[in-house]
């Protein structure tokens, strides 16, 4: 994700970072925004697997959210999870965007606490549903406002601008966010709120990966460069990449207004088409056959697949459009945000992210995890489910094991903020 070599040289952390307790702003963890971010990103990404999980095969007890048991599920997946993920890969990656200082640790602290707060307030909605409802869609809002306060003014100062389209995608949302309470006050079964956010979130993807895309081809075109072959950089061409964000948008829009019409279903199918022309971008030869480029590929295809499915399920009407809508989530979300959170966890922390077996091992789990549940609604549904949620939850489990104690200990470069290393090829 970064391009800058870090200023500092190696040092030890500060006595006041070494003594401080997590919670004071002297603690490594708010060292850079990503960290408490990606932090309770990971803790969510299998803690409420595990919780639904233990609901579907064990009979444990879920909060009982306005909506029901599924409601909680994808809310926690959108809301809670990518939410965090998605905070955490602003505050960090728009700074080196438009070539600004890091964020400071206080205002990264509060949007923290707010995002705590929502998760509270919905899983108690049950009981107290008009206030806790309330407080938990005035959390997430002010979480998303007080996000693109922060944003906003830096993206607006680019000269080019280049990079608006990641305030956009945060105010859209926001707009969903929002949409989801007033429907859950109202009494209004409130999903429909929460597909549109998938598909805002698949638009974000879109935008991230071109920016994250460049950096991590590149740099494995670079490390090939003595072979003797010429090779053309990379390039994430525009027409390519707002093709295929016009056509996200608009199926998530008809999807909104007509679910099961005919238009979702043929808009669908353009989108898949206009995500896998994307991917011509990306046939760079040997370069792409190196890890982290074929992880990020993937991304992709786990999202264009999920498109086509959605599209032939709303055409035939054969099987489930779940089964794409699942590739969206687990495939196009989950994969997506494990491997920046990897990338981002180690070069932003001053570590050489290269030759750890358990990042692309975590990344199959996820890979497979989406393949079979997808697969659940063509054959064995509670094996395919069971087996799913286990291999999601021990990716964030493997991701949880090794970037926790990186985001609570202090740079191994001792150098401060965010400042990023070179990151190189593999």
């Amino acid at each position: 994700m970064s391009r800058a070599a870090p200023t500092s040289t190696r040092g030890p952390a500060p006595a006041a970072a070494r003594g401080a307790a997590p919670w004071q702003l002297a603690h490594p963890l708010w060292l850079c925004a990503f960290r408490p971010f990606f932090a309770l990103a990971a803790i969510a990404a299998w803690g409420s697997m595990a919780a639904w999980a233990g609901f579907l095969f064990l009979g444990w007890p879920l909060p009982a959210v306005p909506g029901g048991p599924f409601v909680w599920h994808v809310h926690e997946l959108l809301v809670g999870f990518a939410l965090a993920a998605v905070a955490g890969f602003a505050l960090t990656g728009i700074p080196e965007f438009t070539d600004t200082p890091s964020f400071a640790a206080r205002p990264v602290r509060v949007l923290v606490l707010l995002w705590l707060l929502a998760r509270i307030a919905f899983w108690l909605s049950g009981w107290w549903p008009h206030a806790a409802l309330a407080l938990a869609g005035l959390a997430n809002l002010a979480l998303l406002g007080g996000l693109m306060a922060l944003v906003a003014p830096r993206l607006w100062r680019d000269p080019e601008r280049r990079h608006l389209s990641f305030l956009w995608a945060i105010a859209a949302i926001a707009v969903t966010v929002a949409g989801f309470y007033v429907d859950a006050l109202r009494g209004v079964a409130p999903m429909r709120w929460l597909h549109a956010l998938l598909g805002v979130l698949m638009a974000l993807i879109v935008v991230a990966m071109s920016r994250v895309s460049t950096s991590i081809l590149n740099a494995n075109i670079d490390a090939l460069a003595g072979d003797g072959i010429e090779r053309d950089p990379y390039l994430a061409r525009p027409p390519r990449r707002n093709m295929a964000l016009l056509t996200i948008v608009l199926h998530t829009l008809a999807q909104f207004w007509q679910p099961a019409g005919r238009v979702s279903a043929w808009l669908a199918l353009a989108a898949a088409c206009a995500v896998l022309n994307l991917l011509n971008d990306w046939h760079v030869g040997r370069p792409l056959l190196r890890r982290w480029p074929l992880m990020l590929y993937a991304v992709y295809v786990f999202i264009a697949a999920g498109y086509a499915l959605i599209g032939v399920a709303l055409l035939g009407g054969e099987f489930s459009v779940n089964a794409g809508v699942h590739l969206l989530t687990v495939g196009g979300v989950g994969l997506n945000v494990y491997i920046v959170m990897c990338i981002a966890g180690y070069t932003h922390s001053g570590l050489e992210k290269d030759g750890r077996t358990w990042i692309p091992v975590g990344a199959a789990m996820l890979g497979a995890a989406a393949v079979l549940r997808a697969g659940a609604y063509a054959y064995d549904a509670r094996l395919a489910m069971s087996l799913a949620a286990g291999l999601w939850i021990g990716a964030y489990v493997l991701l949880s094991r090794h970037l926790l104690p990186v985001f609570v200990r202090a740079r191994a470069d001792g150098a401060e903020g965010c400042a990023g290393i070179m990151v190189s090829g593999r």
